[in-house]
């Protein structure tokens, strides 16, 4: 006896030989089973009054059985029949009210739809087929199933695809007593399902779930899914207009009256939009309150990603989130849809009315979907808005009825989403494995996209901040849907990708991509590079088959551009930095310092850097493809060489892109710390400069060999030049200098370095701050 029965009375304690009797139908469905037919197959025998623990012996004649003794009616008679249809032929006035019956089956015995009903005698409910019988509609009284919250589609005689289980779903999904829906056959729904109730797990036990005939969705609606769980508004709206910013990082909000908030609450907090368009704004999520602060001010469970001025307007509306309320384990099939033939058109019957989709959310917190695995859908196969603590797993999309018109096509879309997981998921020939639209901590891992050109992984550019990509493959864009978003993400991390294009050159604040690949691909434009912002932009161990190209569209960040340990490859004519504004992909000239550290260039031909302030090259090579290509265009102000160096490739500065500095050009290059410059070029040159404004060159602790002749080690043609070398060697080729680029400011001064054969006979003489002959070795 365990502590609650010790010190019980003996009359109390109901015997083991009893128990077994109330529940042994259980046999008498084996041998109704032998019998065949749909008959009663046995009933038990009347219970016996138990005794006390340890005796075997029934009570004796004329004492009151337990049942009597403990005031309760006595135990039950069972029934058990073969099949539903044998139970609704049963004579209920005989039977005691909760009288139990075992139903071996819904059509026949042992085919899986068995289970425990109870008679109530008053019950006015209405048949359902599944969990509710009624012998006579008109009259009160129905066989009710008894159960521990798990509910089978098979209780409803559901074994395929027909007949429909719309019905059948309602049924359970609507009665509170449900926490588990199982289905272990195939399913058809010709509804669309909406469910406010939470605490509720539907699995489809992998089984096929099509949706042949399905109603017409309303217009424009990803939500219109097969099923959609979704909260309701809880009481007022309110506002109130900021007396002071709310900093980044902040948990506490100003509310107009905190009596109107307690602990617990769910609301969903939203800012005013900022003017550059209708969605532009920085907070908008389900959050819960988690403390009163004071009459003026509430704490909430998620961290403010951006700054809200002072003056801009939040309002608050209280909801009833769904809770945990999970699909699991569904193979969907959607129905066909009439091909597109532009995004603008619409037929009578619209294409988007047609199509099907699985699940979404509303309004929801804690609810997980796993192991939907969907084709032929139109809208996405997991649709959220206003999710909070989720997570999205071994999902799959393969082959979607639409791709080309925005919002079809996707795995999952997650608007106004926080502390989302989406992992081991995939898609093929889709349009979005995963999107977010104002999404803020949330992480994404070992996820996988193949016919990848539309982008499996993208955000829309609403303020999303602190999301992190771990060990996925599959296109990348961020923050590229257009100003009516915002353009506008903060804090991504992206580890371990590989992609066709890694796309984040709109206002995209302390990206960091590690470990990143980007694969050349020979029918997709662009393939093969990195685009990104230079806006706290770090990287580290990348590679770009064909490009890195960087552009600056904000200016937010308080950390370094650092990119160290990248490998980028470079195709002719494109650009590692923008000179000016080009309209057609909207990327602008940098105007921030960048780093590059242990960095490799290769396959150099004629690759521009038009922009940034300073570049700093550590330990960087730049290595030609052919001796006759090699050209780099520079616009920088400021380019510092330390260590690393060129193989057959010259820079060319072609005056600063910036020429606000005392309006006019003046750029400057320094090479020091072992940078080695070798082989030769298709400017023939090392160093050249070609504009009219001031160009400084200094050289220090550095090596120049000239692979021919005719290649120069600097070649300046005109402009102000300043040059100063000490303690350089220079082998070979020769110097290139214009007497038409000294003037008032500039000088040239060479001391302290080693010339093998060079080639000096372009010097300008020597004068007023001119020398370059004194101090050097000058080796013939």
């Amino acid at each position: 006896m365990n502590e609650n029965t010790r010190d019980a009375k003996p009359e109390a304690i109901l015997s083991r030989r009893e128990a077994l009797k109330m529940l042994g139908a259980a046999g008498a469905v084996v041998v109704g089973s032998m019998l065949g037919g749909g008959a009663v197959l046995a009933e038990s025998p009347q219970a016996e009054a138990p005794t006390p623990e340890g005796n075997g012996e029934q009570t004796p004649q004329g004492a009151e059985p337990f049942s009597a003794v403990q005031g309760a009616a006595p135990p039950a008679r069972m029934e058990t029949v073969s099949d539903v249809q044998t139970l609704l032929t049963l004579n209920t006035s005989r039977l005691s009210p909760n009288a139990l019956a075992y139903v071996a089956g819904y059509y026949a015995a042992g085919d899986g739809g068995g289970k425990l009903v109870r008679w109530v005698p008053d019950s006015m409910k209405p048949d359902n087929g599944g969990t509710v019988h009624r012998p006579t509609a008109d009259a009160p009284g129905a066989w009710e199933t008894l159960h521990d919250g798990v509910a089978d589609f098979r209780w409803f005689g559901l074994f395929g695809p027909a007949p429909n289980a719309d019905d059948a779903l309602d049924a359970m999904a609507n009665d509170p007593s449900i926490r588990r829906i199982e289905a272990h056959t195939d399913l058809n729904f010709v509804r669309r399902h909406v469910f406010r109730r939470s605490f509720l797990e539907i699995d489809f036990g992998g089984r096929r779930v099509t949706t042949d005939g399905i109603e017409l969705n309303t217009l424009d609606n990803p939500f219109g899914a097969v099923l959609f769980f979704q909260g309701t508004p809880a009481g007022p709206t309110t506002a109130v207009a900021l007396s002071a910013a709310i900093p980044e990082g902040s948990d506490i909000f100003e509310v107009p009256s905190a009596s109107m908030f307690a602990v617990d609450d769910w609301w969903i907090a939203q800012i005013s939009a900022l003017p550059g368009g209708r969605a532009q704004r920085e907070l908008d999520y389900l959050v819960k309150v988690t403390e009163i602060v004071d009459a003026t001010h509430i704490r909430v469970n998620y961290k403010c990603g951006w700054t809200l001025d002072a003056g801009r307007t939040i309002s608050y509306k209280k909801m009833n989130p769904v809770f945990r309320c999970h699909v699991r384990n569904m193979s969907f099939v959607g129905v066909p849809v009439p091909p597109t033939q532009s995004t603008s058109q619409r037929p009578f019957e619209t294409w988007d009315q047609i199509g099907s989709n699985p699940v979404a959310y509303e309004f929801a917190v804690e609810c997980d979907v796993s192991g939907v695995r969907a084709t032929k859908v139109f809208w996405p196969v997991v649709q959220r808005r206003y999710n909070s603590h989720y997570v999205t797993e071994s999902c799959e999309l393969i082959n979607p009825e639409e791709r080309d018109w925005g919002g079809t096509g996707y795995l999952t879309q997650q608007l106004n989403v926080l502390y989302g997981n989406v992992r081991n998921c995939n898609t093929s020939n889709a349009r979005h494995l995963n999107d977010f639209t104002c999404a803020a901590y949330c992480l994404v891992e070992n996820c996988h996209g193949d016919g990848d050109d539309y982008g499996p992984f993208v955000t829309h550019g609403q303020f999303e901040h602190d999301l992190v990509y771990i060990g996925n493959s599959g296109l990348l864009s961020f923050a590229n849907s257009g100003t009516h978003w915002g353009d506008s993400a903060k804090r991504i991390t992206v580890k371990k990708h590989i992609a066709t294009r890694i796309v984040a050159n709109k206002k995209l604040t302390d990206l960091t991509l590690e470990d990143c690949y980007a694969i050349s691909k020979a029918s997709l434009a662009n393939s093969g590079s990195i685009w990104a912002n230079v806006d706290g932009l770090q990287m580290r161990g990348c590679t770009a088959e064909n490009m890195i190209t960087l552009s600056q569209s904000s200016s937010r960040t308080r950390r370094p551009n650092v990119i160290d340990g990248c490998s980028f490859g470079m195709l002719n004519g494109y650009e590692i930095a923008r000179p000016i504004r080009n309209a057609n992909v909207g990327l602008t000239p940098v105007e921030a310092d960048v780093t590059f550290a242990n960095c490799e260039f290769r396959n150099v031909e004629n690759v521009n850097i038009g922009s940034i302030r300073r570049l700093t090259l550590t330990n960087c090579w730049f290595r030609a493809a052919t001796p006759a290509g090699g050209i780099v265009r520079v616009g920088s102000k400021e380019v510092a060489v330390v260590g690393g160096g060129f193989e057959n490739c010259g820079f060319v500065f072609t005056g600063a892109w910036d020429r606000t500095l005392v309006g006019e050009d003046r750029q400057r290059l320094s090479l020091d710390g072992g940078a080695a410059l070798r082989g030769t070029n298709g400017e023939k040159a090392f160093v050249k400069y070609a504009s009219s404004g001031a160009f400084a060159l200094h050289y220090g602790s550095c090596e120049s060999a000239a692979g021919d002749a005719a290649t120069a080690h600097f070649h300046v043609e005109g402009g102000r030049l300043s040059l100063r070398a000490v303690g350089a060697r220079f082998e070979g080729g020769r110097y290139a200098v214009a007497a038409s680029s000294f003037g008032p400011g500039s000088y040239f001064f060479i001391s302290g370095c080693v010339e093998e054969r060079v080639d000096r006979s372009a010097l300008p003489p020597e004068g007023n701050g001119i020398s370059h002959s004194g101090g050097n070795l000058i080796l013939s």
